[in-house]
């Protein structure tokens, strides 16, 4: 048997963006796949491996800065 790579919970940060791959159902909300702030995810989403990290920005991305700061 395969064995699989589950992301939990207390690997994250509550203010680490996440991406959450699959719809999660729990008794009191369902969770459309997107991007989440680790803490407004339930466990359940970590437990079941449907979270994954977001890949690290490259390139000309990690170089724009907010258009208020000075050069």
């Amino acid at each position: 048997m395969p064995s699989e790579h589950h992301l939990f919970y207390g690997r994250f940060a509550p203010t680490e963006v996440v991406v959450l791959r699959q719809a999660c159902f729990t008794p009191s909300r369902m969770f459309e796949p997107g991007t989440y702030f680790a803490g407004q995810l339930p466990g359940v989403a970590f437990e079941m491996g449907l979270v994954d990290k977001l890949p690290p920005v490259r390139g000309k991305s990690a170089e724009i800065r907010p258009q208020n700061s000075e050069p």
